[in-house]
């Protein structure tokens, strides 16, 4: 637990500052390679949860607190100790005696004696703690102040469910490569090895709890992948036919991407901005034993890596707030900030203005974000087709919501799709 409490402060005291949770964990490994798997479990574990809960965590630590604490691994070790207190079944004498430990090789000075103050004053006042905490709408919510203002706004009925969700763990849902086999299939072999799962729709299927993808049938062999159901709904929407020309905009890791080519015998164009991230693309695509043309470079720069034959389809899948994903990313809810939203629009805008062109006449272009908020959504495309007098906007399918916002729900993240035809 000293190893893990150490790594997890460090990782949560990143964030804080300001850094991607997902890239800390990434260099963590690369700095520590002989950390074991379950060791790296752990640290991820107590790194997600405490960010997770970080609202009430902060409520309760400014309470056992005289002034605010200036040394940042510091309160981070602290707001991971308090985590594993409230909510770990890790006996509490241990979680405190290792945090003590830790803080002792902090060089502080007054780490050790701190840490045990601190921790030992919550196990005796423990109950009120958490009840005054949870009375604060942060506490409660665990999200920062303007994004619970701004869903009580945007969601009147149900804001409330929406936050208490983006603190749940994520469902893990499978999607089945109809090239090798059936969702009926593929249910029965995990059956066979006794993992839980139900169908959702079409290739979706949602397994009863988290697992290693090592453990799932014939996964090295591509006959499965893991994607969110509201994602795999992108490549139905398209409407995708065999010979057409497609770009999938922004497609790392290439999730979407792997999946229209999955659908149809298409000629996919995957573009991405991150050469490195294309890599992944490739590693997807090789063990689903698919191909396309893999493209790095800037999506509002058509110019550069464009060859002027124009698209039957395109997935605009623009930069966005990433806010209906958060069970997934936690740290997205404390690095985000509201004026972020005026250079997402920019660049969003700037995006499909600059694909739109590159779309056939007849094509169609479906925007999409994993954003819960109508800037980005609802009001973007209302704009885009402003702009542009030859896109019509079409309505969606029965299988997608009319409106195009999907929320977070136990079976799927937050998503959004506006479809355009170019006419003529």
């Amino acid at each position: 637990m000293l190893t893990t409490q150490k790594c997890a402060s460090r990782i949560v005291a990143g964030v804080l500052a300001g850094r991607n949770l997902s890239d800390l964990l990434v260099a963590q490994r690369r700095a520590i390679p002989d950390m074991t798997p379950q060791q790296r479990g752990a640290i991820q574990d107590i790194s997600y949860g405490t960010l997770r809960e970080l609202g009430l965590l902060e409520q309760i630590l400014s309470r056992l607190l005289r002034a605010p604490l200036k040394e940042a691994e510091l309160r981070a070790l602290l707001l991971i100790a308090l985590y594993q207190l409230e909510f770990s079944r890790a006996a509490p004498y241990s979680i405190v005696d290792h945090a003590v430990r830790v803080a002792e090789r902090t060089g502080t000075g007054r780490g050790k004696g701190l840490v045990n103050a601190v921790l030992r004053n919550f196990l005796r006042q423990r109950e009120e703690l958490v009840k005054t905490a949870r009375a604060t709408d942060a506490g409660r919510f665990s999200h920062p102040d303007w994004w619970i203002a701004a869903m009580r706004k945007t969601y009147p009925q149900h804001w409330e469910t929406l936050l208490a969700s983006n603190n749940h763990r994520p469902p893990m849902t499978l999607r089945i490569n109809r090239r090798k086999t059936t969702a009926e299939n593929y249910l029965a072999l995990l059956a066979e090895a006794g993992i839980g799962a139900r169908p959702l729709d079409r290739e979706a299927i949602l397994l009863d709890h988290p697992l290693g993808v090592e453990k799932l049938p014939h996964f090295a062999d591509g006959w499965v992948s893991v994607q969110d159901a509201g994602a795999q709904l992108a490549a139905h929407l398209l409407d995708l036919a065999c010979g057409q020309r497609v770009l999938d905009a922004c497609a790392a890791p290439g999730g979407k991407s792997c999946h229209m080519l999955e659908q149809a015998d298409i000629e996919l164009t995957a573009l991405d901005i991150d050469r490195d991230r294309l890599s992944r693309v490739q590693q997807n695509l090789d063990r689903l034993g698919l191909s396309a043309r893999l493209v790095a470079g800037n999506a509002s720069r058509p110019q550069d890596w464009w060859d002027g034959k124009p698209f039957d389809r395109i997935l605009a899948d623009v930069p966005c707030s990433a806010t209906g994903v958060v069970r997934r990313h936690p740290d997205i809810k404390w690095l985000r900030r509201p004026q972020d939203f005026a250079e997402l629009a920019r660049q969003q805008t700037e995006m499909v203005d600059a694909l739109w062109p590159t779309l056939a006449k007849g094509g169609k272009l479906l925007y999409a974000t994993c954003s819960v908020f109508p800037a980005e959504n609802a009001e973007a495309a209302t704009a885009f087709a402003a702009r542009h007098p030859d896109a019509e906007r079409l309505a969606l399918p029965a299988f997608a919501p009319g409106n195009g916002q999907l929320l977070p729900t136990p079976e799927h993240d937050g998503f959004y799709y506006a479809l355009f035809r170019k006419a003529g």
